[in-house]
């Protein structure tokens, strides 16, 4: 039963008065039916930015009483984000945020699912759940607005997932962070009349790290076109070039400016200190969580984008 004598019931009333909002919490969670837990799903906690944003997201959750679970799902496989979707547990968590990989294959259907969910990144939702991200087409413009605005003349790109001889049709892209980002380099091309060479733009696969960014930059030195600006979709793949460029006697910022994305932490400590796009996370964070907990609250909101502009953190990859 639910009968409580008077005397318990006042027992327990003074119990949550001297305990105060810990116990809210608790009989929140009990009133509701839920588990006090949400889950994080990302393709990888390599990547810099991606174990940036759990670490906000547990701090942001942590602020309305909740823990949270953070599970990785092997990309573009068939136990991927879909069968992460479907086999979703809510007896265990009350809601998930998702990063969806660049590679996922996910149809829209994948995300129209019966329990909390709002994503994160840069691929579309197309409407079927909540989708909270930095406008990557104008991070980009503004990127390449930078370095044109400080002098360079001829921008090269290390990390497009695109054939060069396909660059014409990325004027179209509506998704993946890649894409959008070229996108938004031609676009600030197009407003400064500059020509964009796609031999300064190599496919560099999905590889987005170090690694590729330093093998790319040396394609890039290799095909002879002139280049004084680089925008590294990422900030491993500006590292990467920089590395690249020193190697190869090429000054940062005097003959080449660099900016990244992301600005991970240790993009300040880079040599030179790396000139990045702002990540957004500590707006991304919070309003992805709060977004979550209004629907596990039993909001009912119509599944919307929710985005917000990223601005340049200048620092010295970049000329004055």
């Amino acid at each position: 039963g639910g009968r409580m004598s008077e005397a318990t019931r006042e027992k327990v009333r003074r119990t949550i008065d001297r305990l105060g909002y810990r116990v809210n919490v608790a009989a929140r969670n009990l009133n509701r039916g839920t588990t006090g837990f949400i889950t994080l799903a990302v393709p990888s906690l390599t990547a810099p930015y991606l174990a940036e944003l759990a670490n906000h997201v547990i701090d942001a959750a942590r602020g309305h009483g909740y823990s949270v679970y953070v599970t990785t799902y092997a990309e573009g496989s068939a136990q991927g984000a879909r069968s992460l979707l479907r086999n979703f547990n809510t007896t265990v968590s009350d809601g998930m945020i998702l990063s969806i990989s660049e590679v996922e294959d996910l149809d829209p259907e994948d995300l129209a699912v019966d329990y909390p969910l709002v994503c994160v990144g840069a691929r579309s939702t197309n409407g079927k759940a909540d989708h909270v991200t930095p406008d990557d087409i104008q991070a980009a413009r503004s990127a390449s607005e930078y370095l044109l605005a400080h002098g360079a003349t001829r921008l090269a790109v290390v990390g497009s997932r695109t054939d060069p001889r396909d660059i014409g049709q990325v004027a179209s892209a509506v998704d993946g962070n890649a894409q959008l980002r070229l996108r938004g380099v031609l676009e600030a091309c197009a407003e400064y009349g500059i020509e964009f060479d796609s031999r300064l733009a190599p496919n560099s696969g999905q590889d987005w790290t170090i690694g590729s960014g330093a093998r790319i930059m040396q394609r890039i030195i290799d095909s002879a076109v002139p280049f004084d600006g680089v925008v590294a979709f990422n900030d491993q793949l500006a590292l990467g070039s920089l590395f690249t460029l020193a190697s190869n006697g090429i000054a940062v910022p005097g003959q080449v400016q660099v900016i990244g994305f992301d600005n991970i932490e240790e993009a300040a400590y880079f040599q030179p200190p790396l000139t990045t796009m702002d990540s957004c996370l500590d707006w991304v964070a919070p309003t992805v969580v709060d977004r979550l907990l209004a629907r596990i609250d039993g909001g009912d909101m119509k599944p919307s984008l929710i985005t917000t502009e990223s601005r340049v953190i200048a620092r010295a990859t970049t000329r004055m």
